[in-house]
């Protein structure tokens, strides 16, 4: 009779080396602890593990895309603003990630909502509409210092939106409002200023030069004649008028 031992034997072996035996992706490093101490990081390609001695862990170096929850902020201006963005992050230190924090997802995103808040809380509501980009950075900067000793690199950080109560809307409606027509009113200021300054020049000019002033009063008559329905009066100079009376008989004048 055949003895099924000598056949479970070697399946039994067959199976310990299939199991032994794992591959790692180019983007994947493998956290290898032996006899719950750590030994090393493997990877990519063929990692051979020793099973019952050795275990494991998967690291994904790919860069990870989140969404922040929306936040309740605090403006330094006493405004309230709901606020959410997406963070970009990934693992350059598999060790770190693995020994340093249990879920180093899980724990950036909880560490991305706190920074949020704190950061934009020191920022009054017109920097946060106005400045947005200056805002991601810090928020960037903030997250990553805190996240290096897990072995996790913050590339960037995105705000998405800001969403302000409709009462505030209205506010800030009738501020801009309120500043364009301030600025309209200091430009029509400026160039009257600038139209009285000429004007005076001018006369300057013309009273040094009497010529000028004729000529520029025949220029004026020229231009109104030009419409036919206008009735042109003006007066004769003075020294016209002294000169008809020398002209003229006696008892003419």
């Amino acid at each position: 009779m055949f003895d099924i031992g000598w056949l479970t034997l070697p399946l039994l072996v067959l199976a310990l080396l299939a199991y032994s035996f794992r591959i790692l992706r180019e983007y994947e490093r493998g956290i290898v602890f032996m006899l719950g101490r750590f030994w090393k990081v493997k990877g990519p390609g063929l990692v051979v593990v020793l099973p019952g001695i050795q275990q494991m862990v998967r690291v994904d170096l790919r860069t990870v895309v989140f969404d922040v929850p929306s936040q309740d902020v605090i403006s330094r201006d006493n405004v309230s603003v709901k606020v959410n963005a997406v963070v970009y992050f990934r693992v350059i230190d598999p060790a770190k990630s693995i020994l340093q924090v249990e879920d180093y997802i899980n724990a950036t995103s909880q560490l991305a909502q706190t920074t949020l808040r704190s950061v934009l809380g020191k920022h009054e509501l017109d920097e946060m509409l106005a400045e947005r980009e200056t805002l991601n950075v810090d928020i960037q900067q903030a997250l990553d210092a805190q996240t290096d000793a897990w072995g996790i690199k913050v590339s960037n950080v995105e705000i998405k939106h800001l969403d302000i109560d409709e009462s505030m809307v209205r506010a800030i409606a009738k501020q801009a409002e309120a500043e364009r027509e301030r600025r309209a009113k200091v430009i029509h200021a400026e160039g009257e200023l600038q139209a009285a300054e000429k004007l005076l020049a001018a006369a300057e000019i013309l009273s040094r030069q009497p010529q000028a002033m004729q000529l520029r009063y025949l220029q004026t008559l020229a231009a109104i004649a030009g419409d036919k329905t206008n009735t042109i009066v003006f007066p004769l100079p003075g020294e016209f008028l002294d000169l008809l009376r020398q002209k003229l008989p006696a008892g003419k004048n």
